[in-house]
């Protein structure tokens, strides 16, 4: 009997830094770094990079819900980037580094929306979530250099000071969630 996957795609900023977290949350059967919601066809890298694409750094997510739901895998993005800054993660500034989720079915908008209302009744930031909820379209896979680039690279500078934080922050504030 094969297993009912559901597929997301969630931008929050560089997609090494993201997909470095979400490759170590149980119930994922992949994580993929691309491109979505932009209007060249075929990005590149480099063109992405430029601003002028309407692309964000994305991932996309092929995950069991009967293991890990949607809203858990919402959770954990809205608390490993910072969903309040427009077009902007730290020191990547530009449209592509918005924070977005790209839903896949209505159920998954409906998810997103509602998590969103509630996170910003709780005031949990000093501003609102300023977070995308847009359907998915134009998706393209990044170039094969990106995928597991954290994986790959983790003394890189960029790694260290960016991705690893978010990576511990996933460790230590979502144990159940953790691969075992």
């Amino acid at each position: 009997m094969s297993t009912p996957y559901e597929t997301t795609t969630l931008a929050g900023g560089c997609f090494w830094c993201v997909e470095a977290v979400f490759d170590e949350a149980k119930g994922i059967a992949s994580v993929e770094s691309g491109y979505s919601n932009g209007h060249v066809p075929n990005p590149t890298y480099r063109a992405v990079c430029n601003g002028d694409t309407g692309y964000a750094e994305v991932i996309q997510i092929k995950f069991d819900p009967s293991i890990i739901s949607f809203r858990d895998l919402l959770n954990v993005f809205f608390a490993v980037h910072d969903p309040t800054t427009l077009n902007r993660q730290g020191a990547d500034v530009g449209t592509q580094y918005r924070s977005a989720i790209f839903y896949h079915t209505p159920e998954q908008k409906e998810i997103a929306e509602n998590l969103i209302s509630e996170l910003n009744a709780q005031k949990i930031w000093n501003s609102p979530i300023v977070t995308e909820v847009e359907p998915i379209k134009d998706y393209y896979v990044a170039e094969d250099y990106h995928q597991e680039y954290f994986a790959r690279n983790q003394n890189n500078p960029y790694c260290q000071a960016v991705a690893a934080p978010k990576v511990a922050k996933f460790r230590k504030h979502f144990l159940d969630l953790l691969k075992k």
